[in-house]
């Protein structure tokens, strides 16, 4: 349909942007809101409309911006993939972020509307009914869950959102590698093991205020097979950023600790799962890296 989110009168109004996108739509004004996940070279992220924005304020208005044209969205400019300036998506270059995933408190999604699709799972277009996607502090992560599998919710958790990466999808990725690995599933969002006994954490409110400290590290899986590439090669159709050194290094990483919006999504680590694509560009800022993962368990 045009929009998936008809509803009216409710508190977070209306659906801000489309679902039916194609040639007349790609631009970098477009309000797309039909998200792509295939794998390196081929992905979206949520991010803003307006620049200067901060994801606790528009997460429910975000749009798709992709690193491959004719999706009918907006182009990722050089240099925004893996970890990120996010200054380049309208994102405020202060902004600790938060999460995406098609849920929400009332069950409309962030964005509303907001839809994924992918071709990684059997070869043929679905739509992936839980993801998560976390965007701030200068980095990313995305996992797309296969949605004929029965724990697709569970390692797709969505109710995590103010620890970030490193606990929602943990990952050995590093500033400086661009690669995609396969590997083991991670262990379902906030499940740990502590003296052998199977412990779940449950977040605070953030009434409490910022979290500051963990009661556990998040097992980063297994992974092999690693295959490097070179970003000029493959996200040859973005944008260029006007004005932008060719020299410098990759943005500043912290690890999630509270928000100043709704939630932390910067880490160091930044995801993992059964079919882990890191990656990270060297275009205009140096060589960055983070993770798309697509979880088939």
């Amino acid at each position: 349909p045009y929009q998936v989110d008809t509803d009216t009168g409710l508190i977070r109004g209306v659906q801000a942007g489309y679902n039916i996108c194609n040639s007349t739509t790609e631009n970098q004004d477009s309000l797309c809101q039909t998200s792509f996940i295939n794998g390196v070279d081929d992905f979206c992220l949520w991010a803003a409309i307006k620049p200067n924005s901060t994801v606790g304020d528009v997460e429910g208005e975000m749009v798709a911006w992709c690193t491959k044209p004719g999706r009918g969205t907006r182009l990722i400019p050089e240099s925004v993939v893996g970890f990120i300036d996010q200054t380049l998506i309208n994102l405020n270059g202060e902004d600790y972020g938060g999460e995406m995933d098609p849920h929400g408190a009332d069950l409309r999604g962030n964005p509303m509307g907001g839809i994924i699709f992918s071709q990684s799972f059997d070869g043929e277009w679905v739509q992936v009914r839980e993801w998560h996607n976390f965007m701030g502090s200068n980095a990313f992560c995305l996992k797309a869950c296969d949605p004929s599998k029965p724990n697709d919710a569970r390692y797709c958790e969505h109710r995590l959102d103010r620890i970030g990466c490193a606990y929602n999808a943990p990952n050995n990725a590093q500033n400086g590698t661009f690669e995609s690995c396969e590997g083991d599933n991670q262990d379902f969002p906030g499940v740990y093991t502590l003296n052998g006994q199977a412990l779940t954490y449950a977040q605070p409110p953030e009434a409490l205020g910022p979290i500051t400290t963990m009661p556990y590290t998040a097992r980063v899986p297994a992974s092999s097979n690693c295959v490097q590439y070179t970003s000029s090669a493959i996200y040859t159709g973005l944008p260029r950023v006007v004005g932008a050194e060719s020299t410098g290094s990759g943005a500043t990483t912290t690890q999630p600790s509270g928000s100043t919006s709704r939630s932390a999504a910067g880490a160091t680590n930044t995801s993992g799962g059964e079919r882990t694509v890191t990656v990270g560009a060297m275009i205009l800022f140096g060589m960055m890296g983070s993770v798309i993962s697509f979880l088939l368990a």
